[in-house]
Order: C-alpha cells, then structure tokens, then sequence
C-alpha cells in the first residue's frame, strides 16, 4: 500500500463486492471520461527543505501584505483588528492547540471548559439562550441557520436579504441545491432591505449590519416574520455587539455571525470562525457540537459533549445537521479576546471603529466627485460612489500603499467600494488615505 493511498487491494475487492460492482472503472463510470486524468501528473522533481524554503520565499516575494507594505482599509467579512499578545499567548499553549472538540472528557476538561465559556460570552453577545462551540465560518453558519428553519416550519422558502454578503449567499445557493429549498433574494434600497409579501416562508435571514456597513431594521424584518409565520434569521457582527442592540433583543430566533475580529489575524482567507446560537426551543435541532457543565461521580463540576445524539456521526440520516467538527483552537482565541476585553473593552473597541468610521466617511464625502453609496446609518464600513471604476480605483491605492477596499461590482454599482475603518487605523493614515484617494478618482 502506498503512503496516500488509503486502501489495500483486498480492501477495494470487499468495497466492490458489496457495491455489487467488478472493477474500480465500473465504480468511476459515471464521471466523464474528459475529467479523467489519463496517465501521471507533470510534477517537477523533489526539491530539498532548503530548496522547497527558497522557492516558497520567491513566491512570497510577489505579495503586497496587508498591514506591512499596505494599509489595509477592506473589509468585507474580513478585517484588520489587533490580536493582543495576550491572546496569542493564552490560545496557542500546547494544552489549548487543537482544531476539534475531544471526545474523551475525562482528559480534557480544559478545553472543554474553555468551549463552555467560548458559549456562553457567545449567548451575552447575542442576547440568545444557547449556542454551539463554532463552525466552520460565517458563511457556512447562515447554511446551518437556514437549514434549521426549513426543519423546524416544514417549508421551503428563505427570504434572503440582498444585504447578506454576496460569497455568502453563493455558498448558501450551493447547499440548497443539495437540499432542495429555494432562496428568494430581496431587494436593497437605500441600504436596507425591502422585504416583499411572501406566502408562508420559513424564515427571512438579513445581516446586522449588512454588507454594506448599513444598519437594518430588525425591528420591521421580526414584524414581517411575525405575519408570516417566520424565523428571524440574523448574521450579526460581534464587533457591533459593543454598540448596539443585540440581535435577541429584537427578536431573533437564530443568530450567526463571523468571529475573526475576535483573535485570528488576516492570513490568506482562513481559519474562520462561525459563530452560532439560538433559542432553547431550538437546541434539538442545533448544529455542531454542544458543551454543557455536570459534575463527575464525585459530585465536582465537569464539562462534556452534551445532546449528543443530535448529531450526524450517532443518527446518521436523522440528524439535524451533516456537521461533525467546528473550530476549537480559533474558538478559544475568541473566548480569550473577548474576556480579555469585558464589556467595557469592547464598547471602547466598537466606538473607536465607529469614529474612524465616520471621519473618514465625512472626509472622503468632501471630495468632489465622491457620493454616498446610500443614506443609511453604518458601522465600521461604509460605501461610496466615484467617477472610476472601484476596481480602478482599488488598482491605484494599492501603488499608493493602500489596500483601499473591495469593489462592489455590477450587483451594487460597478463604480462603487466598500470601505472600512477598524480600531487600528489612526488619523494620520486616514488623512493620507483620503488625500490618495482624491489623487487616483481624476
């Protein structure tokens, strides 16, 4: 058997047998014969350690890194926070450095406490009851949020805001064509969501705030899922948490949401961090893992892996989700930031964002040329208009030294761009972004 082959030959004929089938080309028939791959790859020699790290270093070479050679003012469902030392400290001891909830609680009260934790700063935040011990990412959440409001009305259809960030909205479309139920997108005006009349939805799902920075009103999406018998399905940012009202304030019945800015520096579109809670009702149909706290046979408190036989790898077709892992160590990093911060850290944390946020807005609406992308009130990011093409646009900060933002493209105005404006960007880098700025729009 060969190191990455994972079968022998007697294993593959017992496979076969009870597939009924006589040979592995009978087994791959159905894909077509042009995605085959006929002979072996076209690889280049093995290179050294020392080889393999120079060539690595040359590739390298080529990129423009946020936050060294470029000041980064993108966002977009990822952004530039400072990760303390602190928490770099506290979430990378060997005790905490694993991706997966353990299934032996006896040796790992630690990191099972730790998840605990993690889940409860997660339902303060959301102003839920419950909540699991993370998926994968934002966008694979809203999947999982989805998912659970078909289960739990018996119908198909989603109103699905088209403030919802549009990567997004891509992977829920990717998944509903293997379940079967149908996403209905719903007009942005003015940077919030009109939601339409619909006959008997399962749930409306709006992100607070929205793709473009622009607070939506929860109070009228929990009104709509009131006469329609809906879920509130809301992807909140945590960061906002520190400001606003919290999504079970207003309603909400499942809350999602992105928790990079919580721990895990930008690096290449990965690890992500999908946070996830909901009502008590729900619990029975909540994705993931679940820490709960019992005690042991001597009366101590202890943590495990509770409702187990919710899940997928104990019903197998019967449960309530297809999701056996999550994010342990990114999960953790959180729950240490968020501690690290308490509640009037990121109150300070979510009000510096905003200020910058606002200059500079204010400052870049000063330039002629440059309009509001929309009127709405936002937070930590915001859109605009210019005479170029936002692409252009990005092309030229980025000789500037400025990663400028993300181009909103045809769906939101190909001559806009989403930009924005964390607790790590200070006056001076503003002044000089909105002084290029001006530069490159002639």
């Amino acid at each position: 058997m060969g190191h990455y082959v994972p079968h022998t030959d007697a294993e593959i004929a017992e496979m076969l047998t009870f597939l009924g089938m006589s040979s592995l080309d009978e087994l791959f028939a159905t894909v077509p014969e042009a995605l085959r791959l006929a002979g072996g790859l076209e690889l280049a020699p093995g290179l050294s350690e020392p080889d393999t790290l120079a060539a690595v270093e040359r590739l390298a070479d080529g990129n423009r890194r946020a936050g060294r050679e470029l000041v980064c003012f993108a966002g977009g469902g990822a952004y530039d926070h400072e990760v303390p030392a602190t928490v770099r400290r506290v979430a990378f001891r060997s005790e905490f450095v694993t991706a997966y909830t353990p299934y032996q609680p006896e040796v790992a009260q630690g990191v099972l406490q730790a998840l605990f934790e993690y889940q409860t700063l997660l339902c303060r935040l959301t102003g839920m009851e419950v909540a699991n011990a993370s998926l994968y990412d934002g966008a694979s959440a809203c999947v999982e949020a989805a998912n659970l409001a078909v289960a739990a009305t018996g119908r198909q259809t989603v109103l699905l805001s088209g403030g919802v960030n549009p990567q997004w909205r891509e992977v829920l479309r990717t998944y509903a064509a293997g379940t079967g139920h149908e996403y209905l997108t719903c007009p942005v005006a003015e940077g919030v969501t009109s939601w339409p009349e619909v006959d008997q939805p399962a749930a409306l799902l709006v992100q607070y705030p929205n793709y473009l920075g622009a607070l939506e009103d929860l109070a009228t999406a929990r009104q709509t899922a009131d006469r329609t018998g809906a879920l509130l399905l809301v992807a909140f940012d945590p960061v906002a948490a520190g400001l606003l009202r919290s999504p079970g304030a207003y309603g909400a019945d499942v809350v999602v949401g992105e928790g990079q800015p919580f721990g895990t520096p930008l690096s290449f579109g990965g690890p992500y961090l999908g946070l996830f809670a909901t009502k008590r009702e729900q619990v029975r149909r909540l994705p993931g893992r679940l820490v709960g706290e019992s005690v042991d046979v001597d009366g101590r408190r202890a943590y495990v892996t509770t409702l187990r036989t919710r899940e997928q790898d104990i019903r197998r077709e019967k449960a309530s989700s297809n999701v056996c892992t999550n994010q342990t160590l990114i999960a953790v990093a959180c729950a240490v930031q968020l501690a690290w911060l308490g509640t009037s850290g990121l109150g300070e944390l979510a009000l510096r964002c905003a200020r910058g946020t606002r200059y500079a807005r204010e400052a870049l609406l000063a330039i002629d040329g440059v309009e509001p992308h929309n009127d709405a009130p936002v937070f930590r990011e915001f859109a605009v208009t210019t005479p170029t093409l936002g692409e252009v646009v990005v092309e030229r900060m980025a000789e500037e030294g400025f990663l400028a933002g993300i181009p909103l493209g045809e769906e939101y105005g190909e001559r806009g761009l989403l930009i924005s404006v964390t607790e790590r960007r200070t006056r001076d880098e503003i002044d000089a972004f909105v002084a290029a700025f001006e530069k490159v729009i002639r």
